[in-house]
């Protein structure tokens, strides 16, 4: 399968399957309680298992009725996408992949068809986040309330809401049906290519112009972005239904709350080795590791001895035989973490004990 971005209504397509963005062509807790921005609410599985099918559907009804008003249709030029109103100040944050190259937008707010002029706060397409802010924020904005990442649990009823297709205030439900999987998007068509960890896979149909919408669980809180779907090739491209892909709210909240305040991103919380690299072909011209073309002063790599012409072959445990599989493997480590990488330098093969560093804007 291959991956799309459902960003604008316009498709994308990438892992080991296919996956397609969700745009370029939400979630509020009750009215009694407002946190602020970015403030992670704890998930609780528990508290929100109806008992009847008439609870489940008062359940999903509260739940659409909570969270549908912090979902926004996002328009560039021709293209859709949806977002997810961050704070009463009019900040919206939504998919990298959806603002592309862009820097100013219309708005349509769920509860209005009034279109809204917005611009670009600033875009991290590492992480495949963005933020815009409305130009002048309306009373009333509904900021949506996000869990904690660390709470998502398998089986978890969610709800996506979004704009598919342009079809505004859309919503559809399914479970969490796998957390923690790392993801490489395709590039083009708007989307940077990046490769995301920790993203929260979903059985909720996620279409052009999701991306940038909120999957929701039933306590009304945001527990990620919609981003990715996946497509069969054997298929040309049909959607292969049940397999998507969300930005963790832990990401979302990090990554906003830093585009927000000061406009770009120092510390993306992902791990990096501090060097610029390319994929290394053997003499078969088949791809063989990553070959570092730079190295940072005073990285991670730099301060483990690894030099240009190096070729790494291996993060701990697993092989690295082109650039993307090397960003696979860090995408799933940790800033901090202790990793051995093996290389080659002159053909003969060597390790080095690696602290690895943090990923931030032009790391």
């Amino acid at each position: 399968m291959r991956l799309v971005a459902p960003g604008a209504v316009a498709v994308v397509t990438a892992l080991a399957l296919a996956l397609a963005g969700c745009s370029r062509s939400s979630s509020s807790s009750s009215a009694s309680s407002s946190p602020s921005s970015g403030t992670a609410q704890p998930v609780s599985p528990s508290s929100a298992q109806p008992g009847g099918a008439n609870q489940l559907q008062d359940a999903y009804q509260k739940v659409i009725a909570d969270v549908l008003p912090s979902v926004v249709q996002i328009t560039t030029g021709d293209s859709l996408g949806s977002g997810i109103v961050y704070d009463d100040k009019g900040d919206i944050v939504t998919n990298a992949h959806v603002v592309g190259t862009a820097t100013n937008f219309t708005v349509t707010l769920a509860n209005s068809s009034k279109t809204l002029d917005a611009s670009l706060v600033g875009s991290y397409p590492d992480s495949d986040l963005a933020v815009i802010k409305l130009n002048s924020p309306p009373s009333g904005l509904k900021p949506a309330v996000f869990g904690d990442s660390s709470k998502v649990q398998l089986g978890q009823i969610t709800l996506a809401m979004g704009s598919p297709l342009g079809l505004s205030s859309s919503v559809t439900q399914g479970i969490v049906s796998a957390t923690a999987r790392t993801v490489s998007e395709p590039r083009g068509g708007g989307s940077p290519g990046a490769t995301i960890g920790n993203m929260v896979q979903t059985s909720a149909a996620i279409n052009p112009g999701n991306s940038g919408g909120a999957l929701v669980n039933l306590d009304s809180q945001v527990i990620g972005i919609n981003t990715l779907a996946a497509t069969e090739p054997q298929t040309n491209g049909a959607a292969a239904p049940g397999i998507g892909f969300a930005i963790p709210a832990s990401t979302i909240t990090n990554i906003t709350d830093q585009l927000i305040k000061q406009g770009k991103v120092t510390n993306s919380g992902r791990a990096a080795l501090g060097i610029t690299a390319r994929t290394s072909f053997n003499q078969q011209f088949q791809p063989a590791g990553a070959v570092i073309v730079a190295v940072s002063p005073g990285g991670a790599a730099a301060a483990a001895g690894l030099q240009p012409g190096d070729v790494i072959t291996r993060i701990g445990d697993t092989p690295v035989d082109s650039l993307n599989a090397l960003t696979t493997a860090l995408a799933s480590l940790t800033p901090g973490s202790k990793v051995t990488v093996g290389y080659t330098r002159d053909g003969a093969a060597q390790t080095a004990e690696v602290t690895l560093g943090t990923l931030g804007t032009g790391s």
